[in-house]
């Protein structure tokens, strides 16, 4: 648009200026049907004259106010030229934001920054802010983790937060929405209503779901929420799991402790397959307990966190598995004397990534069983099974193993015509590039690169410990067992690892040395031995050695590996954390190959209605859910539904939380109600009643 400026006519102050509409603008589009736009800024500026001649604007008055409408046909201009049409509410609202920073009380955003910002689109039409508390309130969403919006009915609150949320999932920026309201009509007790869970909640959250049909397909919202992708839960369902930061999750690479991941971190879930953290929720520090399984493994976790879990009666009734909070366990282990709870198993051997080994994972868990490998002497092995020194030779390429005596083979290396006589034995070689030469039977261990490979070199090196120093152990009337013993505390732990990363349980013991007869010309033994009965699922072959694989498999194999909650108990005060992770059934593999639950939060939640939480509601929804997650509450203090004498919780958070990084309060008012035009004016007479109201008690109690 252009403007032509012209002389005073001599009253003072009085201002002439003349706009010219560029031709592709049709008049109508300025002054809308009917000139209906240019009566809205004739009534805003009723001292100013405006004319209208072919495409010219002219204004003749008060010079401050001709600026004012130069400015606004600038702006008019500015949305015109996005392809947005000018409504009258628009008109309205642009006078309302020029005016406001005319008066020191506007911002940096212009009316056409405001108008012409689109948050989503969908079916035919974009979803914006239309005013500037609007936009202010949009953009604190983008910019802050959690975000209050307070305000009256009818300023676009929830709706606003919605079109960010469903914005943010088709963006792929997260990938669930958690919708929850608080249920003060019901008292909370939705027990006593009829219907399913969502039959009952679906009343008080109709708004919410309202504003869903407005966005997306609604063909498409019934399978969202059936797959998890929105999620609705009232607020008495919202609660924090968490554990200590210091916790160990399995991810690809190995053990992490759980404070130190990030959203898009991989950890592992009960398939053995990767799963990507969805969010990372610091919770606080936290009562935390000790949760012990009957096979000795154990990890540490708040009073709220879930375990997926299921009794002797759910298995005979082939009810599902459910999910307990620890504190509902604790005092209610035993049934029967029998252990009650049962935890699930991995369904899989845990999924890692291949790495390049020097040695056959086969012909290193042989060597660690009965190898010699201390570098003083070269290598041997000792076994009565010719078959296990024929199978070594086979997975070391360049050795040959010569029977020496007895049990005892020597590791040669293979020399041809020419070679050098001192070259290095490759099995001495491929120890110390493994940090093993040197290792004595107390002090063997499997190198990281075969305790976290894939699971058929993790599976070899079991299967070469085992056909070495372990066995099936045959019980009358039960299935068999698998027996291994070593010397060494840490080979014996790491067993255990591989056998739990199998998808397999093990049970420890200790038989001291003292006092206990060696047997041979040894005399007594030096150092206590680690028992390590095992049981592996269906399907993982323990054994390679024919005698063994064949006594294990006539005894009926190994049965069903199980693991079942064995004691709780408390461990102190920790700083705490939760993950969610997108695995399907929300496990993830902690310490000890233990299967636990994750959260219920999401990385965009609503909590909608939020005057209608109580202090402690409001507490423990803030501290409890994901302060990483994206979190929006909205609610409007001048209508609480609480019981009488119940405080409101978003009344008093403001004066608790203002101030702190992160968190944002937006105020909208009835200047942004944007329902019917009556709507801003009867809010604005109840604000004016309720303060009439107040003075008049204020003199009355004086």
């Amino acid at each position: 648009m252009t403007q032509t400026p012209t002389a005073p006519n001599g009253t003072p102050g009085e201002a002439r200026a003349h706009f010219a509409v560029p031709a592709k603008h049709p008049m109508v589009t300025v002054l809308g049907s009917g000139d209906s736009l240019l009566r809205v800024i004739e009534h805003a500026f009723p001292d100013v004259d405006i004319h209208v001649r072919g495409n010219e604007v002219s204004a003749v008055g008060d010079a401050a106010e001709v600026a004012l409408i130069q400015r606004l046909f600038d702006e008019m201009m500015l949305v015109l030229r996005t392809g947005q049409p000018m409504t009258e509410d628009a008109v309205e609202r642009s006078i309302a934001m020029l005016k406001a920073s005319e008066n020191g009380e506007g911002a940096d955003e212009t009316p056409a920054e405001v108008l012409t910002q689109n948050i989503l689109s969908s079916r035919g039409r974009t979803i914006r802010p239309k005013t500037l508390n609007q936009k202010r309130y949009v953009d604190a969403i983008d910019q802050h983790t959690i975000v209050f919006g307070i305000g009256p009915a009818g300023t676009g609150k929830t709706y606003l937060a919605m079109a960010k949320a469903v914005q943010a999932l088709q963006s792929k920026q997260v990938t669930r929405i958690i919708l929850t309201r608080p249920a003060v009509e019901a008292g909370e007790r939705l027990g006593f209503l009829p219907g399913t869970l969502y039959e009952k909640i679906d009343p008080y959250l109709r708004p919410l779901y309202d504003a869903l049909h407005d966005m997306l397909d609604p063909d498409s919202i019934p399978k969202l929420m059936a797959n998890g992708t929105i999620e609705v839960a009232p607020l008495a369902y919202m609660r924090g799991r968490a554990q200590p930061v210091f916790t160990n999750v399995l991810t690809p690479d190995g053990w992490r402790p759980i404070g130190s991941l990030e959203v898009g971190d991989l950890v592992i879930g009960s398939n053995g397959e990767p799963t990507p953290v969805l969010g990372v929720y610091p919770q606080g520090e936290k009562d935390i307990y000790r949760v012990s399984a009957q096979d000795g493994s154990w990890t540490l976790c708040c009073a709220e966190h879930l375990w997926t879990v299921r009794t002797a009666s759910d298995k005979r009734r082939d009810k599902p598995w459910r999910v307990l909070e620890t504190q509902d366990m604790i005092g209610n282990l035993r049934a029967a004397h029998a252990r009650r709870y049962e935890l699930p198993l991995l369904t899989a051997p845990v999924a890692m990534p291949e790495r390049e080994v020097p040695m056959d994972p086969y012909a290193l868990g042989l060597l660690l069983g009965d190898g010699c490998i201390t570098g003083s002497t070269t290598p041997s092995f000792s076994t009565e099974d010719a078959e296990l020194a024929e199978a070594l030779e086979a997975a070391l390429p360049g050795v040959s193993v010569r029977a020496k005596g007895g049990p005892d083979y020597v590791l040669n290396r293979t020399t041809a015509p020419g070679d050098v006589v001192t070259l290095e034995n490759p099995v001495t070689g491929m120890l110390r590039q493994l940090d093993l030469i040197g290792a004595r039977s107390h002090s063997k261990f499997v190198p990281d690169d075969y305790l976290h490979n894939t699971a058929e070199v993790r599976l070899a090196v079991l299967q070469g410990l085992l056909d070495s120093d372990g066995g099936p152990v045959t019980q009358k009337d039960r299935t068999c067992r698998i027996q291994y013993t070593t010397t060494s505390i840490v080979l014996r732990d790491d067993v255990i690892a591989l056998v739990q990363s199998l998808g397999g349980v093990a049970y420890t013991r200790r038989r001291a040395a003292e006092g206990r007869p060696q047997g041979t010309a040894l005399g007594k033994h030096r150092r206590d031995a680690h028992i390590v009965d095992i049981r592996l699922p269906e399907g993982i072959e323990p054994f390679r050695l024919a005698r063994k694989r064949d006594a294990y498999h006539a005894a009926g194999g190994g049965g069903r590996p199980m693991r079942f909650i064995d004691s709780i108990e408390p461990a102190g005060r920790e700083e705490t954390v939760c993950i969610q992770v997108a695995a399907e059934d929300s496990l993830y593999v902690t310490q000890d190959y233990l299967l636990t639950h994750n959260t219920l939060n999401d990385a965009f939640i609503i909590l909608d209605e939020a005057q209608n939480t109580n202090p402690e509601q409001m507490k423990m929804f803030l501290t409890r859910l994901g302060f990483d997650s994206k979190i929006v509450i909205t609610g409007d203090i001048t209508q609480v539904d609480l019981p009488g004498g119940t405080k409101s919780g978003l009344r008093q958070v403001r004066d608790i939380l203002d101030g702190v990084p992160d968190v944002h309060f937006s105020t909208l008012t009835s200047q942004d109600v944007v329902r019917h035009r009556l709507v801003g004016r009867i809010v604005d007479a109840y604000e004016k009643y309720d303060n009439a109201n107040e003075q008049r008690t204020g003199r009355n109690g004086k």
